[in-house]
């Protein structure tokens, strides 16, 4: 067997998995304000955008050879409905037709939830101490609508409500988005891994936590039936998150269901990386091109990544 691992040139002539720029999302953020780039403390090397400084870091994006981003928004003012995510003039909303405008042929996936929104954290409308899933449905719809009618390429619904793939997808054919597609976070777990997001997003639970619509992470064939109802209600690809924790998850959704499939190397699997490379523990170029073909190995078509900027420029 070492014959074939002798050479750098032999390894990669019998390399089973590739990864490439082509691959990667960059996940961003944007808020109100102009002129503004605020490094967030918890993610470092990631930075909150207004919307003028989000065009110009796509441009770098785009030439390092990223051609997709998700956008993540931090509205100026929450509350208690996260009316800010369905507002046609809200700070996402505004972005994405400032990216569609300048960038057109980036692709720009729109996050779809309510957490950042809302003025208690949570992913939906609280009633009586519980997320009402069936009033947050006709709400996350109204915010694939006014993302779609700003231009974004996809919509992304993160909120792991009952049913909201099905609404999401009824309500853009009826406003005329039949055309938009859905990525579904459809094995999302409750993970310790997403605190630095919190921070970033400033979407921390008030009170409780997400266990009670995210999923268990001791569970795996429950994300099979989570995939599969989602696959059954519209969508066009489906999500695991995280990423490298769920890597056997990764696998048994790509052979159960062999569809576009993405994975999210969450905030927390950055940091650590960073924080490892930062301290001098690990070699980051080779320790983070290691993860993302990891997560390519066990089956994901795309990876979410913080990452994203970098590893394409260390790919080349």
């Amino acid at each position: 067997m070492r014959r074939l691992r002798r050479t750098q040139a032999l390894r990669e002539l019998v390399r089973e998995t590739d990864l490439a720029p082509a691959h990667l999302v960059q996940p961003l953020f944007v808020m109100a304000g102009e002129g503004v780039r605020e490094e967030i403390a918890s993610m470092p090397g990631i930075e909150r955008y207004s919307i003028s400084e989000l065009v110009a870091e796509a441009t770098e994006l785009q030439a390092a050879g990223i051609r997709a981003v998700i956008l993540f928004g931090i509205p100026a003012q929450k509350d208690d409905v996260g009316s800010g995510a369905y507002d046609d003039e809200g700070v996402v909303q505004m972005a994405v037709r400032a990216l569609k405008e300048a960038h057109p042929d980036l692709l720009v996936i729109a996050d779809v939830c309510l957490c950042e929104y809302t003025s208690h954290g949570h992913c939906g409308v609280v009633r009586d101490g519980e997320v009402d899933n069936d009033v947050t449905l006709e709400l996350l719809a109204k915010t694939a609508i006014s993302l779609a009618a700003a231009g974004a390429d996809v919509v992304a619904p993160s909120d792991m409500m009952d049913g909201r793939v099905g609404t999401i997808r009824h309500q853009l054919d009826e406003e005329g988005h039949a055309d938009v597609p859905i990525i579904a976070y459809s094995a999302k777990y409750a993970s310790a891994f997403y605190g630095p997001f919190r921070d970033a997003a400033e979407s921390t639970p008030e009170f409780g936590d997400r266990r009670g619509y995210q999923m268990n992470p001791a569970n795996a064939d429950e994300a099979l039936r989570e995939v599969g109802l989602d696959l059954e209600e519209g969508a066009d690809m489906v999500m695991v998150k995280p990423a490298l924790p769920y890597l056997d998850v990764i696998g048994r959704v790509k052979e159960a269901f062999h569809v576009p499939l993405a994975a999210y190397q969450v905030s927390g699997e950055y940091s650590m990386l960073k924080a490892a490379a930062q301290n001098g523990w690990i070699d980051e170029r080779a320790a983070v091109l290691e993860t993302l073909t990891a997560i390519r190995r066990a089956g994901a078509d795309v990876v979410i990544t913080y990452y994203a900027k970098e590893a394409a420029g260390w790919l080349g």
